[in-house]
């Protein structure tokens, strides 16, 4: 489950996009982008009018207009159930390629601690990290600029165990996927998808950008040699900023 407890930081009241529209476009987005899997509960009216801070009417809106874009089904005394399927299939590829692009990205830009903190694990989370419910996780939240231009949002989950490895100050000067590599973990595999999503008041503000620009989203689960996940990754970049680039093949 996404990130929640932000409040009014979550939309922004005095643009002219009606809130009621901000709200259902990162819902939607969230549903898309498997952050709320097939199968899961949405918040209710009354939890999405205290997380927004905006009328049950405003909230009802939001769930009704959800369900008729075939995202949920609302069931009474059941609650709101996503229903929709991600479409993407997964893509093989070199890891140790696409893993030295990533490390070659994190030493050529600069980055920004904005938040670290211990944690416990939302639904969705615990389970793309193969925890049980109610675990505990770093939480970690960087910006990555390049030229002083910001370029990615970044939040990522890792296990509890790694909360030593994983210090502000240790991932402001080296990528996380190195300072897990020289605590005995390497990422050998991981399942990447690419997609889009507008951005929120928080990255728009973080990225620079006037909300609800569009920002390319990477989703990244990361695993061991044992096939363990030991990292989840959220990157929200500037789609003018940031493109994807792939060289085929024919082997």
């Amino acid at each position: 489950m996404p990130d929640e407890g932000k409040g009014t930081d979550l939309v922004d009241r005095a643009a002219a996009m009606p809130l009621y529209h901000q709200i259902y476009l990162q819902l939607r987005d969230e549903i898309i982008s498997g952050q709320r899997p097939h199968g899961s509960l949405m918040p209710t009216e009354q939890e999405l009018s205290a997380l927004f801070a905006v009328s049950r009417i405003t909230a009802r809106r939001v769930l009704d207009d959800l369900a008729r874009q075939d995202y949920v089904v609302r069931r009474r005394r059941i609650g709101t159930t996503v229903t929709f399927h991600a479409p993407a299939r997964p893509i093989e590829a070199n890891i140790d390629q696409a893993l030295d692009s990533l490390l070659a990205l994190g030493d050529n830009t600069r980055v920004t601690v904005l938040d670290v903190a211990q944690e416990t694990a939302p639904a969705s989370v615990a389970e793309a990290l193969g925890l049980a419910p109610g675990a505990q996780v770093v939480r970690a939240v960087r910006l990555r600029s390049l030229d002083d231009t910001p370029l990615g949002y970044i939040l990522s989950y890792v296990p509890a165990r790694f909360a030593d490895v994983l210090t502000a100050d240790r991932l402001a000067t080296t990528p996380m996927l190195r300072l897990l590599e020289q605590a005995g973990h390497k990422a050998e595999t991981a399942e990447q998808t690419i997609g889009a999503m507008l951005a929120d008041t928080a990255m728009a503000r973080a990225l620079a950008v006037e909300p609800p620009a569009a920002l390319l989203r990477v989703t990244r689960t990361s695993h061991n040699l044992s096939g363990t996940p030991i990292l989840l990754t959220f990157a929200h970049y500037r789609s003018d900023r940031f493109h994807v680039r792939l060289e085929l093949s024919h082997k």
